[in-house]
């Protein structure tokens, strides 16, 4: 398969930069899921304490990009359970 993808991408040298892109995109979507499975807090990989979320304090961002919030200046708005 190797073999022919090489025949032609030397036949048709126009193809490089669209398999550059693809590949660019892939990896970078697996690396997006792979963040979500690991820092996503609705996540659990833990069978030890099952609901996660509880641990979360008010100033941890667990945000892809937060655009203008600074969690470090949070409060808590709801009681303890």
């Amino acid at each position: 398969m190797l073999a022919v993808l090489r025949k032609q991408l030397k036949s048709h040298p126009a193809l490089v930069p669209l398999l550059f892109f693809i590949a660019g995109g892939g990896v970078m979507s697996m690396m997006y899921l792979a963040r979500l499975a690991l820092r996503n807090p609705d996540v659990c990989w833990d069978r030890n304490n099952p609901e996660p979320w509880n641990k979360l304090t008010p100033t941890s961002q667990y945000k892809f990009y937060a655009v203008n919030t600074d969690y470090s200046k949070l409060k808590k708005e709801g009681p303890d359970f």
